[in-house]
């Protein structure tokens, strides 16, 4: 278990970008095939497959019960699945989970918090898949831990309980246990609920500039479209537990597809880069 977290943070942290992710040479692309997920006997996700190129960000969208959440859940190996899910052509479920961890980064929407544990013990947690049997961590560790609080607006609450935080708070501080795991591939369900307009797109912004910088592979749950359609470089639509559509957001972003699949009234404009807007319209 983490030492107590520190009254103040190291003095010396990262600069860059790099140095809270993998090297550039640690990219990795994800590969689903035909996968499927069965709870208390009820196919909650059939045949659904996806490609995700290093360096990639996926939204993954759909209205509520569409099983967004559950394809996360499969591919972090929460939930038992059938189907394959590779990381660069190496099947996941044949890893140890220490490496698995070491690949695979998952931020759950509403995880399970110890009300006493601080800000940083919590997110040090992320580096549980570095730190030997038995060992402790290092400095590096808390460095590197110490970078993500930063970056994440979060060191002036480093020594706080997690039983203090706002729920804006809590989300970050998910992210930054995460992204302190350093792995190649992050899943992230709904990393942006419970986040005011200003730390949305902190967040968003920083997971995207570490994308870039690195090559990290990014796949996303986003409720709000015209966000997703702003940061992702392709988007899969989930419809009761089976892909509608997917490939760029232009392609996937339709009046058509969101008035069937979400019984919605939008507009689709296109933004100054290029990117769709979705706007509701009333009837």
């Amino acid at each position: 278990m983490p030492d107590a977290a520190p009254d103040a943070l190291p003095d010396a942290l990262p600069d860059v970008v790099s140095d809270v992710v993998p090297g550039g040479d640690a990219m990795s692309r994800l590969t689903v095939r035909d996968l499927s997920v069965v709870l208390d006997g009820r196919p909650v996700l059939s045949e659904v497959g996806l490609d995700v190129r290093d360096g990639g960000w996926l939204a993954v969208i759909g209205a509520n019960g569409a099983g967004k959440s559950t394809l996360l859940r499969a591919l972090a190996g929460v939930l038992p699945y059938g189907g394959d899910v590779l990381i660069d052509d190496t099947p996941v479920r044949r890893l140890r989970h220490r490496d698995r961890a070491r690949l695979l980064a998952y931020a759950p929407q509403t995880p399970a918090l110890p009300v006493d544990m601080t800000v940083f013990d919590y997110a040090l947690l992320g580096r549980t898949p570095y730190i030997p049997y038995l060992g402790r961590e290092g400095r590096c560790d808390r460095e590197v831990t110490a970078s993500v609080l930063e970056r994440l607006d979060l060191s002036r609450l480093a020594s706080r309980p997690l039983g203090r935080l706002s729920g804006g708070e809590r989300q970050r501080v998910v992210l930054a246990r995460a992204l302190a795991q350093q792995a190649p591939v992050l899943l992230l369900d709904e990393p942006t609920t419970a986040l005011d307009l200003g730390h949305q797109q902190q967040v968003l912004e920083l997971v995207d500039r570490l994308r870039l910088a690195d090559g990290l592979t990014v796949v996303t749950t986003l409720h709000d479209l015209s966000l997703a359609g702003q940061y992702a470089d392709a988007m899969m639509l989930l419809s009761a537990g089976r892909v509608a559509a997917s490939g760029v957001p232009a392609e996937v972003l339709t009046e058509e597809l969101i008035a069937e699949h979400f019984e919605a009234r939008v507009r689709v404009g296109t933004g100054p880069a290029g990117r769709p807007e979705v706007h509701l319209e009333r009837p």
